[in-house]
Protein backbone atom coordinates (compact mmCIF):
# COMPACT_ATOMS: atom_id res chain seq x y z
CA UNK A 1 0.00 0.00 0.00
CA UNK A 2 0.98 3.39 -0.98
CA UNK A 3 0.47 6.65 0.98
CA UNK A 4 -0.45 9.78 -0.76
CA UNK A 5 -0.82 13.39 0.48
CA UNK A 6 -4.04 15.50 -0.45
CA UNK A 7 -3.32 18.10 -3.21
CA UNK A 8 -3.73 21.81 -1.57
CA UNK A 9 -6.63 23.22 -3.27
CA UNK A 10 -9.18 26.19 -2.50
CA UNK A 11 -12.46 25.32 -1.83
CA UNK A 12 -15.51 27.64 -0.66
CA UNK A 13 -17.34 27.11 2.07
CA UNK A 14 -20.10 28.64 4.37
CA UNK A 15 -20.83 27.52 7.83
CA UNK A 16 -24.70 26.31 8.39
CA UNK A 17 -25.60 28.18 11.60
CA UNK A 18 -29.61 27.70 10.94
CA UNK A 19 -30.59 31.25 10.70
CA UNK A 20 -28.41 31.60 7.16
CA UNK A 21 -30.17 28.67 5.74
CA UNK A 22 -31.48 31.48 2.45
CA UNK A 23 -28.09 32.37 2.37
CA UNK A 24 -27.09 28.16 2.11
CA UNK A 25 -29.31 28.12 -0.60
CA UNK A 26 -28.19 30.79 -2.51
CA UNK A 27 -24.75 29.27 -2.35
CA UNK A 28 -25.60 26.29 -3.39
CA UNK A 29 -28.90 26.58 -5.70
CA UNK A 30 -31.29 24.25 -6.86
CA UNK A 31 -29.90 21.15 -5.47
CA UNK A 32 -30.66 22.48 -1.93
CA UNK A 33 -33.62 22.69 0.06
CA UNK A 34 -34.26 23.49 4.01
CA UNK A 35 -35.98 21.01 6.27
CA UNK A 36 -38.22 23.44 8.76
CA UNK A 37 -39.19 20.09 10.78
CA UNK A 38 -35.86 18.85 11.40
CA UNK A 39 -33.79 22.58 11.05
CA UNK A 40 -31.74 20.89 8.43
CA UNK A 41 -30.12 21.61 5.10
CA UNK A 42 -31.04 18.79 2.48
CA UNK A 43 -28.21 18.78 -0.41
CA UNK A 44 -28.51 16.36 -3.25
CA UNK A 45 -24.44 15.49 -4.09
CA UNK A 46 -23.00 13.27 -6.63
CA UNK A 47 -23.64 10.48 -4.01
CA UNK A 48 -27.05 11.20 -3.15
CA UNK A 49 -29.06 12.62 -0.71
CA UNK A 50 -27.17 14.53 2.26
CA UNK A 51 -28.83 16.59 5.59
CA UNK A 52 -26.62 19.08 7.12
CA UNK A 53 -26.62 20.01 10.52
CA UNK A 54 -26.30 23.03 12.25
CA UNK A 55 -22.79 23.71 12.88
CA UNK A 56 -21.52 21.33 9.62
CA UNK A 57 -19.84 23.32 6.70
CA UNK A 58 -21.15 23.40 3.03
CA UNK A 59 -18.41 23.03 0.49
CA UNK A 60 -17.98 24.04 -2.69
CA UNK A 61 -15.66 21.05 -4.62
CA UNK A 62 -13.47 21.62 -7.33
CA UNK A 63 -15.60 20.25 -9.87
CA UNK A 64 -18.73 22.91 -8.41
CA UNK A 65 -20.26 19.68 -6.11
CA UNK A 66 -21.66 20.78 -3.01
CA UNK A 67 -21.29 18.45 -0.01
CA UNK A 68 -21.67 19.17 3.96
CA UNK A 69 -18.48 18.42 6.26
CA UNK A 70 -18.84 17.66 9.57
CA UNK A 71 -16.87 20.89 11.73
CA UNK A 72 -14.10 18.53 13.56
CA UNK A 73 -13.33 17.55 9.63
CA UNK A 74 -13.54 20.39 7.96
CA UNK A 75 -11.04 22.21 10.91
CA UNK A 76 -8.68 18.85 10.24
CA UNK A 77 -8.48 19.23 6.36
CA UNK A 78 -8.92 23.04 5.60
CA UNK A 79 -7.04 26.27 7.07
CA UNK A 80 -8.46 29.92 6.41
CA UNK A 81 -6.70 31.48 3.60
CA UNK A 82 -4.78 34.45 4.43
CA UNK A 83 -4.83 38.26 2.98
Amino acid sequence: MAKYTKKPVTIEAIEFIGINYKDIIDFVGPDCSYDSGTGQMIIFTLEGVHRADIGDMIIKGVKGEFYPCKPDIFALTYQPEEG
